[in-house]
């Protein structure tokens, strides 16, 4: 899952290698800390926050698969 948010950001963003993804697992949990720049928020977050929401709704399809709940945050 880390990788999928990865790739998702580094798509929208400018400075790609300001982009960080902190991946912290339980055992029916993972928690998901994505970093980017500044300047590059507003690109992750969107609109009323419809780009963030549509990752979020992406990695939880792919959480549902292992059968674990997932958690993101974003963060500058």
């Amino acid at each position: 899952m880390k990788e999928l948010v990865e790739i998702l950001a580094k798509a929208l963003v400018d400075q790609t290698d300001q982009v960080l993804v902190v991946q912290t697992e339980t055992e029916k949990s993972v928690h998901l800390q994505l970093t980017v720049a500044p300047e590059d928020m507003g690109k992750v977050i969107g609109k009323q926050g419809k780009i963030a929401n549509a990752i979020r709704t992406l990695v939880k399809a792919a959480a549902v698969k292992d059968g674990r709940r997932v958690h993101m945050d974003i963060d500058q």
